[in-house]
């Protein structure tokens, strides 16, 4: 596009009335060409949001993604229910919720895991409180276990299998468990002690998602859909009967890792076990569903 000035505005030459106007409309349009592209096929932009993350997942919810491998699964437990409630509802398709041992402590008022997900949390005393299952089962080499978890406190089982439905078993493996540095144990039993252990602690008060399993690849522990710890070589527990423990079982006898306390103090979300192995990309899934 060519500009020039107006016809009137040429050599001093006196305008017309209204002229000056038609001038600087004029100018003001040239301005526009000058810096508008002629094309819009060289066009770009960059647009920059530091304050939002975007991200994709598998599953808005956590119950969605636990639902999606439901078929496998022996209970899933929400932990949401409200302080002083009996029972934690099962959405698996065996309906056996679990009943809650001790003072049971909803916890609304902070941001719980899965935080997309409706309700709270279940919070732990430390000396009381635990959820036991009501079914007994034959121990299976095959096998999940799963749990949300936040403390400050090391220390404590977070879910196993043991042969008492109440109180401390005498046979128990199976389990996920904290150290008293809060590092994360996963132990079986094929006659001695086998466990894998992360080399971080998570005792930092927020939410870490534990995920671990057994069958003929071996043993494989995950934090956070990252794996840490694996043991190839160990394919089988203890053989027996029993019940599903989460936040208190018997831990004796479990060698260095064995924590002073056995019951866990702090809060607990979505509790399930599977009898399958559930494969890294189903961990992962699981867990960004919670983010």
């Amino acid at each position: 596009m060519t500009c020039r000035p107006a016809a009137g505005a040429r050599r001093g030459r006196r305008t017309r009335p209204g002229s000056a106007v038609t001038a600087t409309v004029l100018a003001a349009l040239c301005l526009l060409a000058l810096f508008t592209p002629s094309t819009t096929s060289g066009y770009s932009a960059r647009i920059t949001n530091p304050t939002n993350e975007a991200g994709t997942a598998a599953y808005f919810l956590c119950t969605e993604a636990v639902r999606a491998d439901i078929a496998g699964a022996l209970f899933a437990y929400r932990l949401n229910e409200a302080t002083g409630s009996a029972f934690a509802g099962d959405y698996s398709n065996n309906n056996t919720p679990g009943t809650y041992r001790g003072p049971m402590t909803g916890d609304t008022a902070t941001k719980p895991a899965c935080p997309r997900d409706a309700g709270g949390a279940y919070t732990l005393n430390g000396s009381t409180s635990y959820v036991s299952t009501p079914t007994q089962r034959a121990s299976g080499n095959t096998f999940s276990i799963e749990v949300w978890f936040k403390t400050s406190t090391g220390g404590g089982k977070l879910i196993g299998f043991g042969n008492a439905q109440t109180g401390a078993s005498t046979a128990y493996d199976r389990h996920l468990y904290l150290t008293d540095t809060g590092q994360v144990v996963f132990g079986v039993y094929p006659n001695q002690v086998k466990t894998i252990t992360s080399p971080l602690s998570y005792t930092d008060g927020t939410w870490h998602h534990a995920v671990a399993t057994l069958s003929g690849a071996g043993m494989n522990l995950y934090i956070d859909a990252q794996k840490v710890a694996t043991d190839p070589a160990t394919t089988t527990g203890q053989s027996y009967a029993g019940y599903w423990r989460i936040g208190y079982d018997n831990l004796a006898g479990w060698g260095a890792t064995q924590p002073a306390n056995f019951f866990y103090k702090g809060s607990l979300r979505f509790a399930a076990a599977y009898t399958a192995a559930l494969t890294p990309g189903q961990v992962t899934t699981h867990y960004n569903a919670g983010r």
